[in-house]
């Protein structure tokens, strides 16, 4: 091996580098704790984890003797060597340490597969790998644990609750600070923190995973569908509604009771099994059934603001990024094969433009047939071609991610990259030959007969709810002047001109803009700061020879003081501005 395969631009190698050092992370507890039984401990993007069965609590300062062990193993140089055993000697291996976790792993094993362990000093670990070839690979002056959480064995809260220990690392003191940096930085992004702050959204233990959204964060809510109705409009799509609850046989018809059940929410009505919808789908088929289409219907782009409720374990459960219920901003187009180029590059140029606005850049994965799928495998195969051809034709940059595909067909995903550069899974496209076939959809071709449509299932910001969360923390809370809650807060510096600045907020407001004052008996200054605290875009401030001119003194969120002028120009700058979408 040349030694230039030893950096993070080989995606391989840096798998391999991460799980080392989940590896190392368990060594150290090991020493620290011989008595910890332990469960995995994956690479994950950025760093590592693993989950730990300890009687000792990892406060803080358990976590520093730990990441001070592991620089020792590190500095130790200990080679990392692989080795096969049987079933039964690996069972009886991980017995005799006592890793309980281990033999239950082992045991879920198909017959036949390989089972590999990775030894280094004293310490061994059951593991497909791949590792590096010595502990010295791992730079001690870059690696991080970062913090301790709970997590369910095999994420099911039936088992037993075990202590997740997080950690990153790097290949230089350089890209660890900068990433550290990062951290602190989403800290102070985080949505869940703003939307408490700007009293737009909560969550409550009284609903755990049920999101309320408040006044100003409906105010955000509405404009990010106005915008998604409008862009909706231009692209050729109807708009539907279907409703939440369905009778329980259609999603064993739709096919979602044997791939989806266990995310399922149910109910019974009349003494009939119904089920709360966990996607559009389903309901989108039989708006499409309720005529008979012709060919020169096509393509049909039906589209619908979707509520769905997915039952997602409690421990999963994060802000607006992972919720119980959602609003998916979902279509359905039918078409003819002929259709399928055509529609898919449209459906790629909408997320395109749709992204730009917000300032998002992307990257793009190509979905691949699953182990589960339903349909025939020849119909998957030209539908995976067919969402290929048209990204090689567009010039697409995209990965594959092979198996990751919808039971019913593959997909091509967008993940957004925020202004930390985290990645965000928003937009996908689905290429479906399944579902009209399983609920009979037809349409009158050019020769009379009956034929089967093809449906692309797509949506753009994904789930509304967490596409917001999304927002909040890449503006920081500080949205563009179209889409933010209060737009204009005026401020008279004294009561003299409270009359004057009361006319200039009525004016305003008749002109369509969001407006709040503020006629505290507080020094302007003290004002000021309260609305960059509470991210409005602009601020007017109104004093004795603002009242006798008639003019505006304007500050600017990220500008401040921006000098004085008109209130017609004033207002025309900012309609010009929201217009944009800048």
């Amino acid at each position: 091996m040349s030694e230039n395969i030893y950096t993070f631009e080989n995606e391989e190698y840096k798998h391999a580098y991460r799980h080392s050092a989940a590896h190392i992370l368990a060594q150290a507890v090991k020493r620290l704790y011989p008595d910890t039984k332990l469960a995995i401990g994956p690479a994950i993007e950025n760093g590592f984890y693993y989950d730990l069965d300890t009687n000792e609590t990892i406060t803080p300062e358990v976590v520093e003797k730990i990441e001070a062990e592991m620089k020792k193993i590190i500095k130790e140089k200990l080679p990392i060597e692989r080795f096969e055993l049987s079933r039964g000697e690996a069972l009886e291996f991980v017995s005799k340490q006592g890793e309980t976790y281990k033999e239950e792993l082992i045991k879920d094993l198909p017959e036949g597969e390989i089972i590999s362990f990775y030894k280094q000093g004293e310490f061994t670990d059951l593991c497909a790998g791949p590792h590096v070839d010595t502990t010295a690979r791992i730079k001690a002056n870059a690696i991080k644990l970062t913090s301790c959480t709970g997590a369910y064995w095999r994420g099911d809260a039936k088992n037993k609750m075990l202590q997740r220990v997080y950690g990153t690392c790097f290949m230089s003191k350089t890209e660890l600070d900068e990433h550290l940096e990062r951290i602190e930085e989403a800290k102070l992004r985080d949505h869940r923190k703003l939307g408490r702050e700007l009293d737009l959204f909560a969550t409550f233990e009284e609903g755990p995973g049920f999101p309320f959204f408040f006044p100003k964060g409906m105010i955000v809510r509405n404009e990010l569908v106005n915008f998604w109705r409008e862009e909706h409009k231009k692209a050729g799509y109807q708009e539907i509604s279907t409703p939440i609850i369905l009778n329980e046989e259609l999603w064993h018809r739709s096919g979602h009771w044997e791939h989806y059940k266990d995310n399922m929410y149910f109910t019974h009505i009349d003494d009939v099994g119904f089920a709360i919808k966990p996607m559009n789908c389903p309901g989108g088929m039989l708006a499409y059934k309720r005529k008979m289409w012709s060919y020169r219907d096509f393509p049909a782009r039906i589209a619908e603001l979707g509520l769905v409720h997915r039952n997602e374990p409690s421990g999963a459960l994060h802000g607006l990024m992972r919720v119980r219920n959602f609003t998916q901003d979902d279509a359905h187009i039918y078409m003819t094969p002929e259709h399928i180029p055509a529609e898919i590059a449209a459906v790629i140029d909408l997320a395109d433009r749709i992204y730009k606005v917000f300032g998002f850049s992307y990257r793009v994965e190509l979905s691949t047939r699953p182990e589960n799928y339903m349909g025939e495998l020849e119909t998957w195969n030209m539908a995976e071609k067919a969402l290929e051809d048209v990204l090689l034709e567009k010039q697409v940059d995209y990965k594959i991610n092979p198996g990751d595909g919808a039971f019913y067909g593959p997909k091509i995903d967008f993940h957004l990259l925020d202004c930390l550069e985290r990645s965000w899974q928003c937009a996908t496209l689905q290429l479906d030959f399944q579902m009209p076939e399983r609920f009979d959809l037809e349409y009158v071709g050019p020769d009379g007969e009956k034929h089967r449509p093809v449906t692309i299932h797509r949506t753009i910001l994904g789930s509304l709810e967490r596409f917001i969360g999304v927002l909040t923390e890449h503006y920081a809370g500080a949205f563009p002047l179209w889409l933010a809650p209060v737009q204009v807060i005026v401020m008279p510096i004294t009561d003299r001109t409270k009359d004057y600045a009361q006319t200039v907020a009525d004016n305003l407001e008749e002109m369509g803009l969001r407006v709040a004052t503020d006629y505290r008996s507080e020094k302007i200054g003290f004002k000021i700061r309260e609305a960059q605290m509470q991210k409005i875009p602009y601020m007017l401030v109104l004093g004795d020879k603002e009242a006798e001119s008639g003019e505006l003194t304007v500050r600017k969120r990220t500008e401040g003081d921006i000098g004085t002028m008109s209130p017609e120009k004033f207002t025309e700058t900012l309609k010009q501005e929201i217009a944009n979408r800048i």
